[in-house]
């Protein structure tokens, strides 16, 4: 135990600036849960922030995750969504949730966690460029003072029918003077504080320049802005809890009574997929972000998952899934452990008991501010320089997984990306079979170690250049060859000689 703080002085401003993260999206995406469940109230706002809080402690606890952070999933809202429409009742879901989380435990065991490792590396750092081009794209309407959409929407679609790039129109023609001179303000600081020539003061590993900004937002706006001051729902809004019987009332269980309804376990097997496959990939992004570059155990991860999410169904929660936007947080805020994710985890814990009046006077703008740069931290152009460097087989993957998760969704821009980059593999594979040696009078054909029926068209293609030589296919090096390819080539064989066309010699074949 004690190596989980021998990093603390890392990890108490990290788990604050994963905090100042991860607050709004918690409260946008229970926001986001209110308006589909149709019931105005404290227990479904604070859905996420229970989410919140079992993702950044008992899940954070159970993994193996040195900087990955856990927390409510924005990006199973349209599951959710769909879920709650079809069930009727939040309770029932519950159900769902908890039973999805016994299902990932399963998933655990079973080898599920080895998937991420099939994923492309240019598909990866697409998905993580993606995201950071998302935040910025999402964040900019509230650094105008546009605070119509939820805070950690990550669809291109909005539930108004708008989508990400209207909503920026929109945002140009009802901005707010407040916001705009708190927001872009914030990003000034916050890349002041980025400066490597602060960053080395010694001060700077304790004082965050995220938590900088947020008291001088706060300062500004009380005190400062006058007539330009931001109220209302340009500030962060945390229900108070302001006795015993209401912190009882943001808890809820799950409908037992229901544990025969078909629909429940659809619900539960989709939660349990779609949620461990955002895990595995958000995991497998953390791991490539990672300075030290250590590989997280992703059965253990699941399993941790697994139990956040039986958890959280116990108790009124939403789904959790591991998420890319604090994980890269944390490691920008220079997070050491998981001691980060537990203080993120604590302080969601405290401000919602403790804190509410406080946290309310925060600007959407400078939080916007924030995630401006963790967004751009994710998608800064050496990332794109360094992509195309290495050739069009790797760029064009990447790119178009940008473009398809931008557009769509994260886990549908992936398979897009994946797919892509199935054909360059294929396309590779198609050419890197074999080499020849030509001279005037003979063509040598050197197989490769294995040949594959993807094999098969390349080998007949060179063949067929080749008329008029005397040709050598040398299998002296195949150790593996499909029988379709070997029955290809004894048919070139005999219909070459039968016409008369040219010598064919196998070697070793």
């Amino acid at each position: 135990m004690s190596s989980v703080f021998k990093f603390w002085k890392q990890d108490l401003p990290a788990g604050l600036v994963v905090f100042l993260v991860a607050l709004p999206l918690c409260l946008g995406v229970g926001f986001a849960s209110t308006n589909v469940i149709g019931q105005e109230g404290l227990p479904n706002v604070m859905s996420g922030i229970i989410a919140g809080i079992i993702g950044g402690t008992l899940v954070a606890v159970c993994s193996s995750a040195r900087l990955g952070v856990s927390g409510p999933a924005a990006g199973l809202i349209t599951i959710v969504l769909a879920a709650l429409s079809d069930l009727g009742s939040f309770d029932t879901f519950l159900l769902s949730l908890v039973l999805a989380g016994i299902i990932q435990f399963i998933l655990a065991f079973i080898g599920f966690g080895y998937l991420a490792n099939y994923v492309p590396t240019a598909v990866i750092k697409g998905m993580l460029a993606a995201i950071g081009i998302m935040l910025v794209l999402k964040e900019i309407p509230h650094l105008l003072g546009y605070d119509n959409d939820y805070f950690g929407d990550e669809s291109f679609w909005q539930f108004d029918g708008h989508n990400t790039f209207s909503e920026l129109f929109y945002a140009l023609k009802a901005f707010e003077p407040g916001a705009i001179i708190l927001g872009f303000l914030s990003i000034i600081i916050l890349l002041i504080f980025d400066l490597k020539w602060i960053k080395s003061k010694k001060w700077a590993m304790y004082i965050p320049g995220a938590l900088v900004v947020v008291v001088w937002s706060v300062v500004v706006n009380q005190f400062f802005l006058g007539t330009l001051h931001l109220e209302g729902k340009h500030l962060v809004e945390v229900p108070r809890l302001a006795s015993f019987e209401q912190v009882k009332l943001i808890f809820h269980s799950p409908d037992w009574l229901q544990i025969s309804n078909s629909k429940v376990w659809v619900i539960a097997i989709t939660l349990a997929l779609v949620g461990s496959l955002e895990t595995l990939l958000s995991l497998e992004a953390t791991d490539k972000l990672d300075p030290k570059k250590q590989k997280t155990n992703p059965h253990r991860e699941l399993k941790a998952q697994g139990v956040g999410n039986l958890v959280s169904g116990l108790i009124g929660g939403l789904p959790i899934t591991q998420v890319i936007v604090r994980s890269s947080a944390n490691i920008a805020a220079g997070g050491q452990s998981k001691l980060a994710a537990i203080v993120h985890g604590l302080l969601l814990l405290i401000s919602v008991l403790f804190l509410g009046s406080v946290l309310n006077m925060i600007p959407l703008a400078t939080l916007a501010a924030i995630l401006v740069l963790v967004g751009y931290k994710l998608a800064k152009w050496s990332l794109f320089v360094e992509m195309y460097r290495k050739g069009l087989a790797q760029f064009i993957p990447f790119i178009s997984t940008i473009v398809a998760v931008l557009l769509t969704d994260l886990l549908k821009g992936i398979g897009i990306g994946i797919l892509i980059s199935i054909f360059y593999i294929l396309k590779r594979n198609f050419q890197n079979h074999f080499s020849k040696e030509e001279t005037r009078d003979e063509y040598k054909i050197i197989l490769a170690e294995e040949v594959t029926f993807l094999n098969k068209g390349g080998i007949l293609d060179a063949l067929q250049q080749c008329k008029n030589k005397r040709v050598i296919i040398d299998a002296s090096r195949t150790i593996s060859m499909d029988s379709d390819v070997l029955e290809s080539l004894k048919e070139f064989k005999m219909n070459a000689e039968a016409e008369g066309r040219q010598e064919i010699i196998f070697i070793n074949l």
